[in-house]
């Protein structure tokens, strides 16, 4: 595994590291590996495919109006 020294490295984040590390119960270089990955591993988000699905899922056929009376009736069909 590779090494990693940080310089110069803020008083305040470093604190704000140690209080993250505790509350995860991890180490501090487990915390500094972990924000890290978490960082630079998050994929970029293409928008319009993203609505294209909201879109898609949000489609209702024409003959399911979900309805109280429905909901009801699906509800007790499945009970025994």
């Amino acid at each position: 595994m590779a090494s990693l020294t940080i310089k110069n490295l803020p008083l305040s984040l470093l604190q704000r590291l140690r209080r993250r590390a505790a509350a995860n119960r991890r180490s501090l270089n487990l915390e500094v590996i972990a924000s890290l990955e978490s960082t630079v591993g998050a994929t970029l988000v293409d928008a319009e495919t993203l609505l294209a699905r909201a879109h898609a899922v949000r489609i209702v056929p024409r003959r399911l109006r979900l309805t109280d009376r429905t909901l009801t009736a699906m509800k007790a069909a499945g009970r025994p």
